[in-house]
């Protein structure tokens, strides 16, 4: 099956707006597209449990009580399987922050919309959001720059809106600023690790997360500034350190002395 018959089972998935994943379909969602889109979800399920290579087509026959003739007529492979998860799921958080980014032009505000945006998307969505993390590398040729893509695109997006709320900020100006890229990528994993961790029915709600995460991305776990720069020494350069005590430039032993 080529990449853009693939993509046309978005073309009638219910618009992002306010909804989740796993809200339910709208009325005018095909019985097709229903179908699907609860293989894909069982799926998802199936490889956060197990991973993606250790599930099988007929591991994923039996939880969805589809046969496997029924499988490969929605689906030609494990791999395009893979490929609508991972799609569906970039696509859907995308399209809702875009949507809710055009309620306010404060920078400030669209960081949260953000952080709140992803954390809410994956908070109800555990499964698919340890398939995105575990499964990046699972992907190959077209679909894999397909979803390299998408991930690029939202990393840019992140990017910029941490680049608008740092220029807007008080301290924009201070010298030793954080690198955008390191900024952008260790606010990625403070909120891709939550799946390790999180627990949507404890005492934690996702909006105490939001608010948590937000307020230490922001200010720091050391809020006073004066406290933070103090507590490390930027002088030192970091050790090269390996696990193995043995040195690395000892040569490879010999085959013996030859009789």
């Amino acid at each position: 099956m080529a990449i853009k018959e693939m993509l046309n089972i978005k073309d009638q998935r219910p618009k992002a707006k306010d909804q989740l994943l796993t809200t339910n379909l709208a009325p005018n969602v095909s019985r097709y597209d229903q179908k699907l889109e609860f293989i894909l979800r069982t799926s998802a399920r199936i490889f956060a449990e197990k991973s993606y290579h250790s599930t099988s087509m007929r591991d994923i026959s039996r939880a969805t009580g589809v046969s496997l003739a029924g499988l490969y007529h929605y689906c030609k492979s494990k791999e395009e399987l893979l490929f609508l998860i991972q799609d569906n799921c970039f696509g859907r958080v995308q399209e809702r922050l875009e949507a809710r980014l055009k309620s306010t032009s404060d920078p400030v505000a669209r960081l949260r919309i953000l952080i709140d945006n992803h954390l809410s998307f994956f908070a109800a969505n555990m499964a698919e959001m340890k398939v995105l993390s575990h499964e990046a590398d699972s992907l190959n040729g077209e679909l894999c720059e397909h979803v390299s893509n998408q991930k690029r695109k939202y990393t840019r997006l992140a990017r910029k809106i941490l680049s608008e709320a740092r220029r807007a900020s008080m301290s924009s100006a201070a010298d030793g600023a954080t690198d955008l890229t390191v900024a952008t990528y260790a606010l990625f994993g403070m909120m891709n690790w939550i799946y390790n961790w999180y627990d949507a029915s404890g005492k934690l709600s996702v909006n105490e997360l939001v608010d948590s995460i937000t307020k230490l991305f922001l200010a720091g776990f050391l809020s006073n500034e004066s406290d933070a720069s103090s507590a490390f020494d930027s002088s030192v350069s970091s050790e090269n350190l390996s696990v193995w005590r043995a040195p690395q430039t000892i040569a490879p032993l010999g085959r013996g002395k030859q009789r």
